[in-house]
């Protein structure tokens, strides 16, 4: 990282980071990084069922607002929500405004819930599907990097039959991803080593 927090544009990192900004610093802080806390796993369950069928950067860009409009991503208020809230949700132009992604977001906060209460946190279920520990791969280039993987089907598969939805293989593989719970990093990235 640069001085001030800022991205170093010069440094090598997974090709997807270096076209924007919000990309880099996404890359060079968060991404990858083995995450247990379990609002921060909700947030990024549900940020990664609203990317479907857009660009990352798109998300990442309505992200603050998406932490306005749901309570901070507290998935005990998201399961509470109502028709009002649903409605309130379809109006803010900060956020996707898809009724179907809208109503899996209330649905996966219920789901969520449910899945802390039989394992005690999202995280302790979450991160079995790693057998508990970051997977690290050894990818050279981002051609090479799965879409999808035995891992994330299984995952989906399961959640699904929690409730949850916007939860396909491809989507689960991407939280598998932001989450840290599989280092896809190329090997050539700075970050790669990092973690």
């Amino acid at each position: 990282m640069a001085a001030r927090g800022r991205p170093d544009p010069g440094q090598s990192r997974c090709d997807w980071a270096a076209i924007d900004p919000l990309l880099m610093e996404y890359h060079d802080v968060e991404w990858g990084v083995p995450e247990h806390d379990d609002r921060r796993l909700f947030e990024f369950l549900i940020l990664d069922g609203a990317q479907a069928g857009l660009s990352w950067l798109t998300i990442l860009k309505k992200r603050e607002n998406y932490r306005r409009a749901l309570d901070g991503f507290d998935p005990k208020k998201v399961a509470t929500y109502g028709p009002l809230e649903v409605r309130r949700l379809l109006a803010d132009r900060g956020i996707v405004r898809n009724r179907l992604k809208i109503s899996a977001t209330v649905r996966n906060g219920k789901a969520f819930l449910a899945v802390q209460e039989e394992f005690g946190s999202f995280d302790r279920y979450v991160w079995r599907f790693v057998g508990g520990r970051s997977r690290r791969n050894h990818w050279k280039t981002m051609r090479q990097i799965p879409a999808r993987t035995k891992e994330s089907d299984v995952l989906s598969k399961d959640l699904k039959s929690r409730g949850f939805s916007f939860v396909g293989s491809t989507i689960c593989y991407a939280f598998l991803q932001a989450a840290g719970l599989v280092n896809d990093h190329v090997v050539g990235c700075f970050r790669y080593p990092q973690l």
